[in-house]
C-alpha cells in the first residue's frame, strides 16, 4: 500500500493495571516508528491522562450477557472480538492492534506493507518443553494483529456472536485469541524476527536468572505477556517463585518512553 494512505493503530485500556502512561508511551512509540499518516484510537473506560493525539473512544456495549460467565465485568478480554464490527468508531481500512504493554524497538511500516488486505497475527509462542513431542499449535497471539476495518472483517464479529457459547468454553478455546484465530478463517503469521516474546527469548532459565540480566533482543516489537510488565522488568521482577525472578532490564527504557 502507498505510504501516503492513512492507517489505524488501535489499543484497549480499562481497569487499573495499565495507567494512561502505557497508552501515551505506545502512542509516542508509534509516532517515532511509523512513517505514514495514522489515526491512533484507544478504546477506554477512562480517558483521563491521555495525551493529545490519542483518539479516546468508548467501549462498544456488551453484545451478549453470556460473556459475563467468563469474567464478571465488561469490558473484558473478549472486547477484542468486538473490534471487527463494521462501523465501530468509524474505523476503515488497514488497522493494526497493539496491547498497551508492547515495546516498539524498530520501524513498523512493514506491518502494513506485509500481506496487504490479509489477517496477520503473531504465531503464539509455546514453551520449548511443550514442543518436544508435538507441533506448535496454529493459534495466534493477539498482542499484535492487523485486519481491514469495515465491512471486510465484519464476518469475524458475526462469527463471534453466533458462537459465543463455544468462544467462552475453555475446553474448546483455551483463550480469546484461540477463538479469534478460528473466527478469522484465514490467518498469516508475522515473520518470527519481527515480534518476539520477552518471556521466551529474554528471560533466563533457573538458576541463571538470579545472576544474569536478560539481553535486549533484535526485533521490531517486544511483547510482554503475563508477568512481568515492562515497568516491572525495568525495575527487576522479584517473583515469589525463584525461577520467575528477572534481573533489572534498564535497556527497555531505550525504547519504552514518551
Amino acid at each position: 500500500m502507498s505510504s501516503k494512505e492513512p492507517v489505524n493503530i488501535v489499543c484497549l485500556k480499562w481497569g487499573t493495571r495499565y495507567p494512561a502512561s502505557f497508552t501515551n508511551i505506545l502512542y509516542a512509540s508509534v509516532k517515532r516508528h511509523l512513517h505514514r499518516p495514522f489515526r491512533f484510537v484507544c478504546f477506554t473506560d477512562d480517558p483521563t491522562g491521555l495525551v493529545e493525539g490519542v483518539d479516546a473512544q468508548p467501549f462498544p456495549p456488551i453484545p451478549d450477557k453470556r460473556l459475563l460467565q467468563y469474567v464478571n465485568h465488561w469490558p473484558n478480554i473478549f472486547v477484542k472480538l468486538c473490534l471487527f464490527q463494521n462501523g465501530l468508531a468509524d474505523l476503515k481500512g488497514p488497522t493494526l492492534f497493539f496491547d498497551v504493554d508492547v515495546v516498539i524497538q524498530e520501524d513498523i511500516d512493514c506491518f502494513f506493507d506485509y500481506m496487504p488486505g490479509k489477517n496477520c497475527i503473531i504465531h503464539n509462542w509455546v514453551e520449548f518443553r511443550k514442543r518436544i513431542f508435538r507441533k506448535r499449535p496454529n493459534i495466534g497471539n493477539s498482542s499484535c494483529f492487523r485486519f481491514e476495518a469495515g465491512p471486510q472483517s465484519h464476518y469475524i464479529y458475526e462469527t463471534f456472536l453466533k458462537e459465543i457459547d463455544q468462544a467462552i468454553d475453555r475446553n474448546i478455546y483455551p483463550t480469546e485469541q484461540a477463538f479469534m484465530t478460528h473466527a478469522m478463517k484465514e490467518v498469516y503469521w508475522w515473520p518470527e524476527a519481527w515480534v518476539k516474546s520477552f518471556k521466551r527469548v529474554c528471560e533466563k532459565t533457573f538458576p541463571l536468572n538470579l545472576w544474569i540480566t536478560p539481553k535486549k533482543p533484535k526485533t521490531k516489537i517486544l511483547v510482554f505477556h503475563g508477568n512481568p510488565d515492562p515497568d516491572v522488568a525495568i525495575a527487576g521482577y522479584k517473583a515469589k517463585k525463584l525461577h520467575h525472578v528477572v534481573k533489572p532490564c534498564k535497556w527497555i527504557l531505550d525504547d519504552w518512553h514518551e
